[in-house]
């Protein structure tokens, strides 16, 4: 058993002494002169400390025992602001604050001051953090492994309505979380050819790629805390550095540019995440990057495992490589690189072990987002990694005909290589024909995957798909974003559910106790006016905070729906102006998320909803009873102030099309009713929290499938509902953009004719449920039954239960 840490002392006036010592000998401040961010750098390495021993003790236990440890791959980690996680998961919070405040300073105002780590771009970079935070809670060896990008995710700015990408310079201030490992440094190779090592009787015996280019992979190290403090994992994260930072002949003779041309590349590894690849050099960048990580994780983790164990055929037993989507796939054919070339097995001995370590979860069902990449380009940049998968195809093709149950176009879709047009290299099919198991995010997803987008490969390999329901970490998504709540439920049913989240479930008798409602009410309603007083002061537009407050924030696609969201505003604006006699809910419909920078509609429907709200919102014909605000530079910071202010949850996705969401579990975890299509975990949160406690809308899975078969015809839809019709016209015509009337005809022309995600085929279902929770929400009592009742019964969503799973029936790791 690992020794009771930290050691040092962590009492108030232990801590404001060691922040004080912080600040002079590390920081270099006398308190007379530090500023804001000095204190907040002085305060977190303060705390910083008193994780570094348990850190080292952690890892300690893991060698000394010979755990299996799981390696986590993922291009994203959107982790935002880790003070509060941490400080709150060793338990100092409290008396950091007082410590704090003994020295004049104001915790809560620093904490705003920590930047918020732009690693990822939404759902699956926030999923890996919650990940990395319960597999150290719940006990599970881990190292996270992904790229630490300078810039990471764009800013948004909103200017006259448009998104505006700016970089998001989040290391302004440096990261006073991470250690930088220059003794952990890879090289990494690009381009160039490959050799062919033959014996003296011209048998083959090796290859030997010889890279054009190299560069460094150095690693930056940042402790992720478990709940209690009990276990604390790594997070590394890779940075490009040239292997040499300047050509001085070149410099020397006046080629300034040029000789810094191998830094320039190097650094362009670690500078942006997703950079657009609507062009080929963009394509190459990103496909760089992914071999970047990729590459220097699996050296760091052989070299880990060769000197802790030495046999590399006990790497499965050791070490579970899992890959978060398809942007590590690469990994599989890295690893028989290493196992062939470097480590000298043959082909079977390497795939053995490589399908034996690798793990892969799919996060999707879009085919664009299940990566492809042209041969050549492959061919030129991994030339040796290019002869590896057509080994490996030529042996999955060979199994796959040996069955003799595949006809040609099965085959064709098994294979690696697509062969239509530009060959290309399919790299979903790749991480799953090289590893053991495949999971799905949500029942519905997986159960799709193997009708769709794998339905080849899962019939050829029927047991490797899995399902493996998303979670979030209540630590995050509750105990810290919603500290109004979490005090009200341990002064209701005490403290169990801090440790075991589905304890929750004790709420449900209270659901039915007016004086816990009305206690549940004040807690909303000091969410919102938190919300409604951001929105004064970043956007100048006021809200009444006892409306309705109407959520959806997530990163916009037009699968996700915020247009349905937007013409149902505006059918409703209009209902409102024609009917005032009626009694309307006052209700705010809120909206955040970013664009893809290349991605034309979704940035056309951030422009709508702008103009939409501006129009609405200043129109006294609707009496204050409609407003729309667009919340610009959607983050994880802004996420945990708009999620507990939320009374209704927008998950209104095509269904079929949304992996899981995890969203969708975060607000009714706060106390938020959802509205959504049975897609993704909804169908999951309908079945804990009963039917009368979610408004479910709109077509089935199967149904948009069989819709979109025969031959839908939208027009025909939108000319029966006059509510819609007239919507799509104010819209097309106009009415919302009168300086550019046809701003939107093509958006709107797009329902009229194909409507692919079933916009107009679902609207009134969609416009019909609003009305339902309208009824509800004029029926306070019932609201906040209905609301409790959710918290109550969604603990099963919590990221320690997934990562249970995993640990158990994927990774192999006893618990």
């Amino acid at each position: 058993m690992a020794p009771e840490l930290p050691t040092l002392q962590s009492d108030p006036k232990s801590l404001a002494a060691d922040i004080l010592n912080v600040l002079r000998y590390r920081v270099g401040k006398d308190p007379s002169v530090a500023t804001p961010h000095d204190w907040l750098t002085a305060a977190i390495k303060a705390v910083r400390d008193r994780i570094i021993d348990q850190w080292i003790e952690s890892t300690k236990e893991t060698y000394e025992h010979g755990k299996k440890r799981v390696y986590y791959l993922s291009l994203e980690f959107l982790i935002g602001r880790l003070m509060r996680d941490a400080f709150s998961n060793i338990g100092l919070m409290d008396d950091m604050r007082t410590a704090l405040a003994s020295l004049g300073v104001d915790i809560d105002l620093i904490a705003t001051l920590e930047p918020d780590a732009a690693l990822g771009n939404g759902g699956l970079g926030r999923l890996a953090a919650c990940f990395m935070e319960s597999m150290a809670t719940v006990g599970v060896p881990g190292h996270g492994y992904g790229i630490r990008y300078v810039n990471g995710m764009f800013r948004q700015e909103i200017h006259d309505g448009w998104q505006v990408e700016l970089p998001e310079t989040w290391l302004d201030h440096g990261n006073p979380w991470e250690f930088e490992r220059r003794e952990r440094a890879f090289e990494i190779g690009f381009g160039g050819a490959v050799e062919s090592i033959t014996d003296k009787s011209g048998r083959l015996e090796r290859h030997v790629w010889k890279p054009q280019e190299r560069v460094l992979a150095v690693a930056y190290d940042t402790p992720v805390v478990g709940w209690r403090g009990n276990r604390v994992n790594t997070l590394r994260l890779w940075s490009g550095f040239p292997v040499d930072p300047i050509l001085l002949s070149r410099f020397n003779a006046g080629d300034h540019i040029g000789a810094l041309a191998e830094s320039n590349k190097a650094d362009a590894l670690s500078r942006v995440l997703y950079p657009a690849d609507s062009s080929e050099a963009g394509q190459e960048l990103r496909l760089r990057q992914e071999y970047f990580f990729s590459a220097a994780s699996l050296q760091d983790i052989l070299q880990r495992h060769v000197s802790a164990y030495g046999d590399l055929s006990l790497l499965p037993e050791k070490a579970a490589v899992h890959l978060n989507d398809t942007h590590p796939a690469i990994a599989v054919a890295e690893l028989m690189r290493l196992l062939m070339d470097i480590h000298g097995l043959d082909f079977d001995k390497a795939w053995k072990i490589t399908r034996g370590t690798f793990a892969y979860t799919n996060h999707t069902l879009l085919p664009e987002a299940l990566e492809s990449w042209p041969v050549r380009l492959f061919e030129r940049l991994l030339p040796r990694h290019m002869q590896i998968i057509y080994a490996i195809n030529a042996e999955v093709l060979l199994e796959a005909r040996a069955v003799g149950r595949f006809g040609e176009d099965q085959i064709r879709r098994i294979s690696l290589i697509q062969e239509d047009g530009d060959r290309r290299v399919r790299m979903g099919n790749l991480a799953f024909v090289g590893s053991h198991s495949i999971n799905g995010v949500s029942a519905l997803h997986t159960e799709l995957m193997k009708e769709t987008v794998f339905a080849d490969l899962h019939r050829l390999y029927p047991d490797r798909i899995n399902n493996k329901t998303n979670g979030i970490t209540p630590r995050r998504w509750l105990f810290q974003s919603n500290q109004g709540l979490t005090s009200l439920i341990r002064e209701t049913i005490g403290d169990t559910f801090l440790d075991n989240v589905e304890a929750l479930k004790e709420l449900d008798d209270f659901a039915g106790d007016a004086a816990f409602r009305e206690k549940f009410a004040a807690v909303k309603r000091a969410n919102k006016e938190r919300l409604a007083a951001v929105t004064a002061e970043r956007l100048g537009i006021r809200v009444d905070p006892s409306a309705l407050f109407d959520i959806q924030i997530k990163r916009i696609h037009e699968y996700k729906r915020q247009l349905l969201n937007i013409v149902e505003a505006v059918a409703l604006y209009d209902q409102i102006r024609s009917h005032p006699e009626r009694d309307w809910a006052p209700r705010v419909k809120f909206f955040g998320g970013k664009a893809a920078p290349s991605y034309h509609n979704a940035k056309l429907i951030i422009k709508l909803a702008n103009d939409v709200a501006r129009v609405i919102n200043r129109d006294p014909a609707v009496r204050g009873l409609l407003k729309v605000v667009f919340m610009p530079n959607y983050n994880v910071s802004l996420a945990e102030i708009m999620m507990p202010a939320a009374d209704l949850s927008e998950q209104i996705s095509t269904a079929g099309m949304e992996a899981s969401g995890t969203g969708n579990m975060k607000f009714a975890l706060n106390g938020a009713l959802t509205i959504g299509t049975l897609d993704g975990a909804n169908v999951e949160i309908k079945e804990c929290v009963g039917d009368d406690n979610i408004f479910i809308f709109g077509l089935k899975a199967d149904e948009v499938a069989s819709r979109r078969a025969d031959g839908y015809q939208p027009r025909e839809v939108i000319e029966k509902s006059p509510e819609l019709a007239q919507a799509l016209s104010a819209i097309s015509s106009g009415v919302f953009s009168p300086e550019e009337p046809g701003r939107y005809r093509g958006l709107i022309d797009g329902i009229y004719q194909s409507d692919w995600f079933m916009v107009a085929a679902d609207f009134d279902a969609y416009a019909d449920a609003q009305r339902q929770v309208d009824a509800v929400w004029q029926d306070s009592p019932d609201w906040y039954a209905r609301a409790i009742r959710n918290v109550a019964r969604v603990g099963w969503f919590s990221s320690d239960r997934t990562i249970r799973q995993y640990a158990e029936e994927i990774w192999g790791v006893p618990l």
